[in-house]
């Protein structure tokens, strides 16, 4: 079987898995509608409470339970990894509901999902070094994470952002070195030095900066710039690792 009648297979199955969700969903009043899936959230069956929430969100758009649909749908989608919809539906809280009493925890939310779009799970079970995938996600994360604190300092979920945002920090700083030693590898010794340094100035308190040092002395020594090579050994005698 070629990969185009495989790939015609998987879209047939996901268009029919689409059009019978609903199917599969009982017509039943909304307050057991929610009541079972409040139980699948309880119990990890997320892929069951999605289908609930989004069965109410559809049918009953203006019903009782419509914020808290939306809250469970925010969580339960991070939780089965579908964080398009996770931060789709997030978006759509926030333009519906500007003033809401858990607004912390969904500006929390979303900076889980962008952190959670950093994962790759091959990469996790191969323990696949990964410092020089794109960096946007880790950026927006620690974006909302910044602007959590900022907001709702005193938020439960802020001394968690806080710990998550060092953390996006050395991962940051790891995505400069990673470019800065590609820039050394191919010779490009302006680019590498302009690089080392930028991570130095906006990470300096990481083992990434320090690492930069390494990555600079040689650029200048190719450079036979021995006054700032110089200058560099001594910053490197002054933050050994």
């Amino acid at each position: 079987m070629n990969k185009h009648t495989l790939s015609g297979l998987l879209a047939l199955s996901l268009l029919f898995g689409c059009s019978s969700s609903e199917e599969i969903v009982p017509d039943v009043p909304p307050s057991e509608l929610y009541s079972e899936a409040q139980q699948s959230l309880q119990g990890g069956n997320w892929l069951t409470a999605i289908e609930r929430l989004e069965a109410l969100d559809s049918r009953y758009p203006f019903g009782a339970y419509s914020e808290q649909v939306q809250l469970d749908l925010i969580y339960a989608y991070y939780k089965n990894d579908d964080l398009a919809l996770g931060l789709a539906t997030i978006e759509r809280f926030n333009r519906l509901n500007p003033t809401h009493d858990k607004l912390d925890w969904v500006l929390y939310m979303r900076g889980l999902t962008h952190m959670a779009q950093d994962r790759n799970f091959m990469h996790d079970l191969f323990n696949m070094d990964r410092s020089d995938r794109d960096p946007e996600p880790v950026i927006s994360a620690f974006n909302d994470f910044k602007r959590l604190l900022e907001r709702y300092p005193n938020s439960p979920y802020a001394a968690d952002a806080k710990k998550r945002m060092f953390a996006l920090k050395n991962r940051l700083a790891a995505y400069d070195l990673a470019t800065a030693d590609f820039y050394l590898r191919r010779e490009a010794w302006i680019a590498a030095i302009n690089r080392a340094q930028e991570l130095q100035k906006t990470f300096p308190d990481t083992e990434a900066a320090r690492q930069s040092l390494e990555i600079q002395l040689e650029a200048y020594e190719q450079l036979g710039l021995e006054e700032q090579a110089e200058r560099t050994r001594q910053l490197i005698d002054l933050n050994p690792s």
